[in-house]
């Protein structure tokens, strides 16, 4: 349908797969969004869109070497909900960067750019502890960052408090007092976080999240009538959650949101969820939702009539849906220009080259099981069945002994599974399949191929929970070499906040090595 036939329905979540936290901003006719991204680079990626449905990739805040320093980083640290705001001109992103084993290194930033695909500034660090970090553009020209820690003074175990602070663009620092506004809405809930300041008639309302992003996530408002407070809780508060439904939804923890006004006066909202199947384990990860959002009686209310996500929404304003890549309809080769592709802690041109439809890596000593950067190419997994499959072979005469190139299914350095040709003595090889959990490696099969450096045929087929590890020849039919159980490496089993990636890797093990392997070609194939 189009403009003037009705409006156009699309489906949540808008953008599927890992992409939490989201924020968004509108300038003239376009929407801007970013989300985290944690340890993976490119970080912080911008979507774009004229009318909150069709979205496009249209760079990454954090895209060089330098501006950040991920290196040692453990999975689920890095980058944490990042805020995306314009003002006359130039746009903003703060984020925080979490070392969880050093606190000495990372904190609040914020970057700029005058176009939203970059190039940003490098960070401008910020004067303040805590978490998500956002600002806010008054109309009276004055700057005001605000964002969450734990409780000074706390009356129950994460009880967190937001404080808003002015901030003088020109000096690049916080100045003036500090302004502790809100601690929640629910006494006893614990992380009054992902903080947004807004002005609506005149008033200042604060809309946080609350409860932890798990299931018992919620969105609460706050109204004020300076932008210092003291700020009134909505007796409806929390506006939305779906904790109250119980852990056999097919969306739970909604919270994290953001709102945004569009061009023909209504309001909309952007959300974190979770899709849980096969039990509650939600492998996609955390996602982003849309739904609408109108006022009554000077307060919002999120998904009016209906109370919860919606499972689709219409856009009256929207002319057709044409869905982009990152939402996950882009069936076939991931081609390297594609905006999916993502290394861990370090850019990829340290290691890769596009090669036609495929890859050249440099093999490295660095394994998948370190925080460093191994030779690590991967994209979310955005859909519960799947099919990946790529043809990988050595570029000159066969792997050295111990040097492996494979598919994983990554979570993390201590959970993944994965799927490898492992060079042999006098060039002999095998393809292994291995799955490590909790930091433990079992070997589930392994199996002799054909000596020499002929290209084998490796995959992953994803059916809900069941991730088939499949290998062969060219030419021939994969066959399952083992399979592994998604329930054990998603982040309810495992801890942390990611969904999973499905990806390609090459690793002496820790040996010195000059070998360089090819990546054919990289399908991703939604069944």
């Amino acid at each position: 349908m189009g403009r003037g036939q009705g409006p156009v329905r699309v489906a949540n979540p808008v953008l599927p797969g890992c992409y939490p936290d989201p924020s968004i901003c509108r300038v003239g006719e376009w929407f801007y969004l970013v989300t985290s991204t944690f340890e993976y680079v490119p970080g912080l990626p911008v979507h774009r869109s004229s009318d909150l449905v069709s979205w496009e990739h249209v760079g990454h805040v954090v895209d060089r070497a330098g501006q950040l320093d991920y290196d040692g980083i453990r999975s689920s640290g890095g980058l944490y909900a990042p805020t995306i705001r314009h003002h006359d001109g130039t746009f903003y992103v703060v984020c925080t960067l979490v070392d969880q084993q050093d606190d000495t290194r990372g904190g609040n930033f914020l970057m700029t750019a005058t176009d939203p695909a970059g190039p940003w500034s490098d960070p401008v660090w910020l004067d303040a502890g805590g978490i998500d970090p956002s600002i806010f553009f008054d109309d009276d020209g004055r700057v005001w960052m605000h964002g969450t820690r734990l409780a000074a003074d706390p009356e129950w175990y994460h009880q967190t408090e937001v404080w808003v602070r002015e901030y003088d663009p020109v000096a690049q620092r916080l100045v003036g007092d500090e302004h502790v506004v809100w601690t929640g809405a629910v006494r006893g809930a614990v992380w009054a976080e992902g903080p947004h300041l807004y002005k609506v008639d005149g008033r200042y309302y604060l809309l946080a999240a609350e409860g932890g992003t798990e299931i018992h996530h919620a969105i609460s408002v706050a109204r004020a009538d300076a932008v210092t407070g003291p700020y009134e809780g909505n007796k409806a508060n929390p506006i939305l959650t779906h904790r109250h439904l119980g852990p056999g939804q097919d969306v739970v923890g909604v919270g994290h949101a953001d709102l945004v006004e569009a061009p023909d006066g209504s309001w909309w909202a952007v959300c974190l969820a979770m899709r849980p199947y096969g039990g509650y384990h939600y492998d996609l990860g955390r996602e982003t939702f849309l739904m609408p959002v109108i006022w009554h009686d000077g307060w919002p209310v999120l998904a009016p009539g209906l109370g919860r996500l919606p499972a689709e929404v219409d856009v009256p304003f929207a002319e057709a849906w044409t869905p982009g890549v990152t939402q996950g309809t882009t069936s076939g080769a991931v081609r390297p220009d594609d905006p999916r592709w993502t290394s861990l802690r370090r850019p990829w041109v340290e290691f890769a080259k596009p090669d036609g439809d495929g890859w050249r890596l440099t093999v490295r000593p660095t394994t998948l099981t370190e925080p460093g950067t191994p030779a690590f190419l991967g994209v979310r997994q955005q859909h519960q069945d799947v099919d990946v499959r790529t043809a990988v072979r050595p570029v000159a005469g066969p792997l050295a002994e111990g040097e492996e190139v494979g598919v994983v299914v990554r979570q993390s350095e201590d959970d993944h599974a994965r799927l490898a040709v492992v060079g042999g003595a006098d060039g002999s090889r095998r393809v292994v399949a291995v799955h490590r959990s909790g930091g433990v490696e079992t070997v589930l099969a392994e199996r002799a191929l054909p000596a020499g450096d002929g290209a084998v045929v490796l995959g992953v087929s994803a059916r809900g929970q069941d991730f088939a590890l499949v290998a062969g020849v060219r030419d021939e039919e994969p066959e399952t070499v083992a399979v592994v159980d998604g329930r054990t490496l998603d982040s309810v089993a495992t801890g942390g906040f990611l969904g999973l990636w499905l990806g390609v890797y090459a690793t002496s093990n820790g040996s010195p090595t000059q070998t360089e392997v090819v990546v054919e070609r990289f399908e991703y194939l939604p069944v």
